[in-house]
């Protein structure tokens, strides 16, 4: 029998596998410790990047809205924190026409906040993660510029090479 268990976002059923009890932790900390609504959060947010002249498929484990617009990507993970910090700087870069402002690693106990714009850290720990209503202080500063085009394919080649493990093989033809 599967060892499965509920997301806490969206309500359903999921495989117990991976990093999935970090993510579990960490949707708990956005909306209990934070303040975000659960609404505000989407789980496997889908991203596609072009690679060698294909299409490569995955995903992003959360995106935080508010206003309409995403304000931090996550990438939950059950290893080394600073591993992944890279991929989902990348995956934020990429993510829309225009960067989400924090990407965030976490295993759910500790976190690696970075600006996107910047790349420069914001901070460590899960203090370092922004609440709702830092999030929504900022907005009014927040840069929503799009990544420059003419490093958007190193950023695609960045973002597909650190997340193989998540979707092997998965280029369409």
């Amino acid at each position: 029998m599967e060892d499965t268990l509920v997301d806490y976002i969206t309500g359903k059923t999921v495989p117990n596998e991976g990093p999935e009890e970090s993510r579990q932790m960490f949707e708990r900390i956005l909306v209990e410790e934070k303040g975000y609504a659960r609404e505000d959060v989407r789980v496997d947010e889908p991203i596609t990047v072009m690679f060698q002249g294909k299409e490569y498929r995955s995903t992003i484990d959360l995106v935080v809205f508010l206003e309409g617009k995403a304000v931090m990507a996550v990438r939950c993970i059950a290893g080394s924190l600073g591993s992944y910090e890279r991929e989902i700087l990348a995956g934020a870069r990429l993510l829309y026409d225009y960067q989400v402002p924090f990407s965030v690693s976490t295993n759910g106990q500790d976190a690696l906040v970075r600006n996107v714009v910047t790349g420069k850290a914001h901070g460590q720990g899960i203090d370092a993660v922004p609440s709702r209503q830092d999030a929504l202080d900022a907005m009014a500063t927040i840069d929503h510029s799009g990544f420059p085009e003419e490093k958007k394919e190193r950023e695609m080649i960045i973002f597909r090479s650190y997340n193989l493990d998540k979707y092997q093989d998965d280029c369409s033809d």
